[in-house]
């Protein structure tokens, strides 16, 4: 494995897959900022972790709990992060499969700020909405 702030990462993102909030928002900082994109419900800045945790449930409530992110690859350093993801969900007979990158800054072992940018911005809205 690669940097330390790699496997932090993988950490996250597995815990996550597994539901695993807990182990997710610990990695997080108290004061994370996470930036969804577009015009749908789910769209945003969520500051803290009681608002990026209600954002996660949201997420699983609304995908019925098939909301997946399965890693392609992660590059990290001391401050950055990025995860190449393929992101799958399934809602209300519609189905949500694109590409995406999640950008990560990272800071004394914690995860900072996210930004979520997919390569179909307009159909992660609509599946959205």
């Amino acid at each position: 494995m690669g940097h330390p702030n790699e496997a932090l990462l993988r950490r996250g993102y597995e815990a996550f897959a597994t539901g695993d909030v807990a182990t997710v928002m610990s990695i997080f900082d108290e004061d994370i900022v996470w930036h969804s994109p577009g015009r749908g419900q789910l769209s945003g800045d969520f500051k803290g972790h009681q608002q990026v945790t209600e954002f996660f449930v949201k997420i699983f409530e609304l995908s019925g709990g098939t909301f997946k992110n399965e890693i392609h690859d992660i590059l990290a350093d001391d401050e950055h992060g990025m995860v190449l993801v393929h992101t799958t969900a399934q809602r209300a007979g519609k189905s949500f499969d694109a590409l995406g990158c999640h950008v990560w800054h990272l800071s004394n072992g914690k995860a900072t700020e996210f930004w979520n940018l997919t390569l179909d911005p307009y159909a992660a809205d609509e599946f959205w909405s």
